[in-house]
């Protein structure tokens, strides 16, 4: 099955299977965008890593409440073909706050988040993890 960039407008699928999720792309009612584009991946059934570029952005109630609705009525299936979503933050400090806070996150929602220093890390990072050859203490 191939993927059709065309309807993607939220994620950047032109990397495939590296999803990019960009924070400008986050404005008020973006979420049922949000969710379309989440159901075509998750319709693929194939592997695919998130990495969220940019500050996390300020979001609509609505819009938080939607996506939340969504994660957790598809955790689940989200968990069998999302091998991760990786955070870039440059600052170390910044990074070891996140990375807390993504730990709480990826028990919650069931798909292991991670936090890189730089997008040529989190590139590296998404092809470790997709290709398999990563070692992890948790695995």
């Amino acid at each position: 099955m191939t993927i059709d960039a065309t309807t993607f407008t939220f994620h950047d699928v032109s990397e495939w299977p590296i999803v990019r999720q960009s924070a400008q792309s986050v404005r008020p009612g973006y979420a049922q965008q949000w969710e379309r584009e989440m159901d075509s991946l998750l319709a693929l059934s194939m592997p695919f890593v998130v990495i969220m570029e940019g500050d996390q952005p300020a979001e609509d109630h609505e819009d938080r409440k939607a996506r939340g609705i969504w994660l957790k009525k598809n955790k689940a299936a989200l968990a069998t073909v999302c091998r991760a979503v990786i955070g870039i933050e440059a600052s170390a400090i910044k990074r070891a706050a996140i990375q807390v806070q993504m730990s709480l996150a990826t028990k919650a929602f069931g798909t292991r988040m991670e936090i890189a220093a730089s997008n040529t890390e989190a590139l590296a990072l998404a092809e470790q993890i997709l290709s398999g050859q990563e070692n992890t203490a948790a695995g």
